[in-house]
C-alpha cells in the first residue's frame, strides 16, 4: 500500500488524525526543505552547525521536529544554505 493510500484510509477512519496530522504540515515542510537543501549542498549536520555558529545536536534537534526554531536561527540557516527564508500569512476562507 502506498502511503497516499494509507493516510487517505486512517485519516477517513479517524478524523482527528488528520486535524493532528494538519496540525504538523508547517514544520514537516520546514524540516524537509532544510534537509534537502543540506543535502544539495553536499554538507553534513556538523559542517551546517558550523556555519551557523551551533552544535551539530542543534541541526539534528531541528531536522527531527524536537526543537522549535527561531526565525533568526531560520534566516542563518537559509543564508547558509543558498535560500530566502519566505514567511506569509494566508487567509483561510470562511
Amino acid at each position: 500500500m502506498k502511503l497516499e493510500e494509507f493516510k487517505k484510509k486512517r485519516f477517513g477512519e479517524d478524523p482527528e488524525l488528520k486535524k493532528e496530522y494538519d496540525k504538523l504540515d508547517l514544520e514537516y515542510k520546514i524540516i524537509s526543505q532544510v534537509i534537502d537543501l543540506r543535502n544539495k549542498k553536499k554538507i553534513t549536520q556538523k559542517q551546517l552547525a558550523e556555519l551557523v555558529n551551533t552544535k551539530q545536536p542543534s541541526i539534528a534537534r531541528l531536522e527531527s521536529g524536537d526543537y522549535n526554531p527561531t526565525v533568526d536561527f531560520l534566516k542563518k540557516i537559509a543564508e547558509v544554505l543558498g535560500a530566502d527564508l519566505e514567511i506569509n500569512f494566508i487567509s483561510k476562507a470562511s
